[in-house]
């Protein structure tokens, strides 16, 4: 229901519900629908009816349901096969609500470690950062990754610290601002009840 242009409400169809129409008019292409941050809600009230029509085994037509605001003589609703579901989560957003298990039960979970390597370090080149400097990067994040991943694999550094690469000419200034604004504040979440582990990562992050 949306706000329409008398001053009242009105009934509108969604982006999946146009997404899933388009996608029955073309049952031979693949169609990926991507939800960002899908644990930043409540994913129960927020799917609905389509907690059931997402399965695999109910991707057809003789499933389709009559939806909650819709009209009696409306078609009824099914997700096609052709339809991919992609949801993306931070495991490290302790205070978001989690993923319940009726949800769990209908994706497949493939975690997605931070990758420091070559590729990255063809980036910060590119951002104007130096070869040398770059493979201090990687090296310096690696080895405190190693002691992060001790108390949270989640929790670990990813790339996003280092994508600004703005007024990375003078890098100590760079790698300095990033650490004491970012980096350490972070650590300081994750390491809250340890200090000698603060520590311990922070040093391998200064120069």
């Amino acid at each position: 229901m949306r706000p329409s242009e008398e001053g009242g409400f009105e009934r509108r169809n969604g982006i999946f519900f146009d997404f899933c129409s388009k996608a029955r008019r073309s049952p031979d292409q693949q169609f990926v629908f991507i939800i960002d941050e899908i644990n930043r809600g409540n994913i129960s009230k927020i799917l609905g009816e389509l907690m059931m029509l997402i399965e695999a085994d109910k991707r057809k037509k003789q499933y389709a349901i009559k939806l909650t605001y819709s009209n009696e003589d409306d078609e009824r609703f099914f997700v096609p096969e052709n339809v991919y579901l992609i949801g993306c989560m931070n495991t490290a957003d302790r205070s978001l609500a989690i993923v319940d298990y009726a949800l769990r039960r209908r994706f497949r979970f493939c975690p997605i470690k931070p990758e420091f390597n070559e590729a990255f370090i063809n980036f910060l080149e590119e951002k104007g950062i130096s070869q040398k400097n770059a493979e201090l990067v990687v090296s310096k994040v690696k080895s405190a990754n190693e002691v992060i991943s001790t108390i949270d694999r989640g929790l670990e550094i990813g790339h996003s610290y280092f994508c600004q690469a703005e007024g990375c000419e003078d890098f100590s200034v760079w790698w300095n601002d990033i650490c004491e604004y970012e980096l350490f504040p972070y650590l300081r979440e994750i390491c809250f009840d340890d200090e000698d582990k603060y520590e311990l990562i922070c040093n391998k992050l200064k120069f």
